[in-house]
């Protein structure tokens, strides 16, 4: 390990940032006030996307390269985060060792209640990449079905996201997400982590029309860079579909390659496809 300077116990400095209400919401009308208000919010939500482009700031801030190349991550939202409502971003090294570190981070909204939680590690040596070959790549539909449970248990692998990183689609999700390291705007700049997360709700929203849908938590490791230039491939597997609370939830489990050959990140992606209805009169 080369980052010396983070002892267990150590504090990151605190990261604050919000996020503007976009323009348009796109087709997950839960990030729209009027629609969020009527599942009982207070108005959009901020996509966990972008929650979770927050929580890697102050990591790559710290790790740099090293945990863009093979660390790996988690990220559970709790509550919601609004649009315009300012976030702080708390982290702190929650052990070190010869063999690596581990870095635990909360997002707390103004009242100090924490809407989302993460957890970073590093370690000494490369992580071995999964198996190209069980993740085959599969087209994307002509026309997407209405999700449910019936058409996702039938087809273990879905549609194959393509996304190609130029400088124009970076710099959009960038600025999506307020991301202010220069390191991400360089050429040949490696691919945001972020971008990631937003290829794997690709990989449920380019194979069905859903709405609303809430990502709940993501699990990933990191096995190289992908970089401005290249093309990253999504490959998706349906691992489990299930019911809690009343709410319908699938999870993904996706490989992506850079130029359909080179595994740059494994992603453990869970949402609710289905909420439960809304309780009228509320």
């Amino acid at each position: 390990m080369s980052r010396g300077p983070l002892p267990a116990g150590a504090e990151l400095p605190e990261y604050r940032t919000s996020a503007r209400p976009p323009a348009t919401h796109g087709e997950n009308r839960i990030h729209e006030d009027g629609f969020a208000r009527t599942y009982g919010f207070r108005g959009g939500l901020v996509p966990g996307v972008t929650v979770y482009a927050w929580m890697t700031h102050p990591i790559v801030a710290a790790l740099g390269l090293e945990w863009l190349e093979r660390g790996d991550f988690s990220a559970r939202f709790a509550k919601p985060v609004y649009f315009g409502e300012p976030v702080t971003i708390v982290s702190r090294v929650a052990d070190r060792a010869d063999e690596g570190l581990g870095i635990e981070s909360r997002v707390l909204n103004a009242a100090g209640e924490i809407c989302a939680t993460g957890g970073f590690s590093l370690e000494s040596r490369a992580p071995a990449a999964p198996d190209v070959a069980a993740y085959p790549p599969a087209p994307l539909p002509d026309e997407r079905p209405l999700v449910s449970r019936e058409w996702l248990a039938a087809r273990p692998v879905l549609g194959t996201p393509v996304l190609e990183l130029s400088e124009s689609v970076a710099g959009e999700f960038l600025d999506r997400v307020s991301e202010p390291l220069p390191m991400f705007r360089e050429p040949r700049a490696p691919a945001h982590p972020g971008l990631y997360l937003d290829q794997a709700n690709r990989g449920l929203d380019r194979n069905v029309r859903v709405s609303p849908w809430m990502h709940v938590e993501s699990h990933g490791q990191h096995f190289g860079l992908a970089r401005m230039g290249e093309r990253l491939e999504t490959r998706v597997r349906v691992k489990s579909l299930f019911e809690k609370k009343g709410h319908e939830f699938v999870e993904l489990d996706l490989l992506l390659l850079a130029d359909g050959t080179r595994p740059v990140a494994s992603v453990r992606h869970v949402a609710i496809y289905k909420p439960r209805p809304p309780v009228r009169g509320r």
